[in-house]
């Protein structure tokens, strides 16, 4: 099974993020746009994993989360990876307080000790929007003319979700496994 441990986005930011999303649609971009459901701050990526390490993974996030609280967060701008002049993942930024860098350390170090290598590359908050198909490109300068939703309230990330991926013909869908709350 394909693991990650995210941040599910709540409401009114999450409605922001789908109507935004909903505007990039409307582009004749070649991109394979994410399903609303699929709205999330990914912290961590296990990748594949044998249901026998589900248990210590599990513990590895609950050690992670003890004492976090609750992490206010706020949407930033629309953004690219890896540059916005050859965009291949296209996102939408969340600020990046210390208490939400802290936890995904946490998580990464956590991951570490438990035989899942870091990221190695430096933690950047966001929520993918979508992915330019392969062998395609954005027209250019596609992305100067849309701002990130001004009006997105700031809002708190309550809870720590282990999803499972599971990858379908329409896409991957994301299956909580576990559910822990961020209170102090």
């Amino acid at each position: 099974m394909r693991l990650f441990a995210a941040l599910p986005i709540p409401d009114p930011a999450r409605g922001a993020i789908v109507a935004f999303l909903d505007d990039l649609r409307r582009s004749d971009w070649p991109v394979r746009w994410i399903r609303p459901e699929g709205i999330h701050l990914t912290l961590k990526f296990y990748g594949e994993v044998v249901p026998e390490r589900l248990d210590v993974i599990e513990e590895a996030l609950r050690f992670a989360v003890a004492g976090t609280g609750p992490i206010p967060l706020r949407i930033t701008e629309l953004g690219a990876f890896p540059t916005a002049a050859r965009p291949r993942v296209l996102w939408i930024g969340v600020d990046a307080p210390p208490a939400l860098e802290l936890l995904q350390d946490r998580l990464e170090r956590g991951g570490e000790e438990i035989g899942f290598p870091p990221e190695g590359v430096p933690f950047q908050p966001h929520v993918t929007l979508g992915r330019v198909r392969e062998g395609h490109r954005l027209p250019p300068r596609a992305l100067d003319g849309y701002a990130a939703p001004a009006q997105t309230q700031p809002f708190l990330a309550e809870e720590l979700v282990l999803y499972e991926s599971v990858l379908t013909s329409d896409g991957p869908r994301y299956q909580p496994k576990l559910v822990l709350s961020l209170q102090s």
